[in-house]
């Protein structure tokens, strides 16, 4: 049946932002790439072109993402899609803050436990369930929209971390992919295949 074709949504975080340079969690959402970044994209621009066959490019409505996914997109000849619901985590009270702040912040014992983990969130942000739950309702948009086909989102690592740990079960937020890395999910019908995400993942 048609809408059991097999697809891959293909994750791509953006590019590096200076707020990636000094280690610590944006302050805003208009934060730029740095020449790196766009480096950065123009690279895995060439990968996607070899190794897949993208349909459609789309990315959160962030800057550093819309900047990524616009040089991804320009290379595939396509055109870039901002899309709600895969935007970064809101880190609250933790905003332009140093990275290790957040693990400072969940030393309790109770954080040992990953369902508390998860539903945790810094004062005036989101927990990584939120991001969850938005995050996969726009992943199964797209799936319902572009059945059978490739699809390129660009979005944030925090994004990336919660739709894998949606998949996988495993919901350690100590990892993420690096800039401009690449999860890739397959599916059948509703079900989500495990992510396969070459290369290293980066320390929070």
């Amino acid at each position: 049946m048609e809408a059991n074709r097999r697809g891959r949504i293909i994750l791509v975080r953006h590019g590096e932002t200076e707020a990636n340079l000094r280690r610590c969690f944006a302050e805003s959402d208009e934060i730029p790439l740095t020449d790196a970044g766009r480096v950065q994209a123009r690279q895995i621009a060439e990968q996607l072109a070899r190794e897949f066959h993208p349909a459609v490019v789309v990315s959160s409505p962030f800057l550093r993402a819309r900047q990524t996914a616009a040089i991804i997109a320009n290379a595939l000849g396509l055109t870039a899609e901002a899309v709600a619901g895969i935007h970064e985590r809101n880190f609250g009270c933790l905003r332009g803050h140093p990275y290790e702040r957040l693990g400072e912040m969940m030393t309790a014992p109770i954080f040992s436990d990953p369902a508390q983990r998860r539903v945790w969130k810094p004062e005036g942000g989101e927990s990584l369930e939120d991001v969850r739950q938005r995050a996969i309702a726009a992943l199964e948009s797209l799936r319902a929209r572009y059945v059978g086909q490739e699809v390129v989102v660009v979005c944030h690592g925090a994004v990336i971390r919660a739709i894998c740990a949606h998949i996988t079960g495993d919901w350690d937020e100590t990892y993420v992919i690096g800039n401009c890395a690449i999860a890739v999910i397959e599916y059948a019908g509703s079900d989500w295949k495990h992510p396969v995400v070459p290369g290293e993942v980066v320390k929070m």
